[in-house]
């Protein structure tokens, strides 16, 4: 299960994090949740160093970013500069990046194909590394997204265990723009029942209260907390 986060939020958090806090406490508590049964990843793809530091001093240290590159060129150096922070990849992942990914990140939410799950077997057992896992999960069916098709999560996950021998902790699903996320989320936590997955990365900024309400143990959370971005990705 998600840990709370090991610092408490200070008095002078940036007023996105407070807020975000706020909602996921209200969320959880409507719902009969333990506030430390949801891990709130914040999401700070696009975002520099400098826009990042305020969030880590204000008590947050679990965060998301959508590109290996990118979470490159920035994140070593907050890690150094701040010990017992995780990083999550909550984007695609290409396999010629699964070296760097499995180095990098504490969690890859973004399983969706064959040739990742051997990329990732073959890393995990070099480097001797186990990242958190998540399948992610393909609910609208939409073709330019990734992911796997409801149908056929049950043999994917399978094979992720049987064929490739990866640990899977959960699913992720990033539901269409344009429908009521509620049946999306619906669909991914049947999915995991029925797998044997506790954990659900379910729920941005503008539904995560929603996902907490449907089972979600793991929220990622961006614009709410770090502002308009630059680029906007999904």
């Amino acid at each position: 299960m998600p840990q709370s986060p090991t610092t408490p939020l200070s008095a002078h958090s940036p007023s996105g994090l407070a807020a975000v806090e706020q909602e996921i406490a209200r969320a959880c508590k409507e719902a009969r949740r333990d506030r430390a049964s949801v891990m709130l990843i914040a999401v700070s793809k696009t975002f520099a160093a400098d826009a990042i530091s305020p969030v880590i001093d204000a008590g947050q240290r679990v965060f998301g970013e959508n590109r290996v590159q990118e979470a490159k060129g920035k994140w070593p150096a907050l890690m150094q500069s701040y010990p017992g922070l995780a990083l999550h990849l909550i984007g695609p992942l290409q396999s010629n990046k699964a070296k760097e990914a499995v180095a990098l990140f504490d969690a890859i939410h973004s399983v969706d194909r064959a040739s990742i799950c051997e990329a990732l077997a073959k890393e995990i057992k070099s480097q001797q590394k186990q990242p958190e896992l998540f399948v992610q999960i393909n609910t609208g069916e939409e073709p330019q997204k990734a992911g796997v098709a409801p149908q056929d999560a049950d043999a994917f996950i399978a094979a992720c265990r049987d064929k490739y021998g990866l640990h899977i902790s959960g699913l992720m699903c990033i539901p269409p723009v344009d429908q009521a996320p509620a049946p999306h989320f619906a669909l991914c936590a049947k999915i995991a029942a029925r797998n044997g997955l506790t954990n659900l990365s379910m729920g941005m900024s503008a539904d995560f209260a929603v996902a907490i309400q449907m089972g979600a143990t793991h929220v990622r959370v961006g614009s709410a907390i770090f502002g308009t971005r630059t680029v906007q990705h999904t």
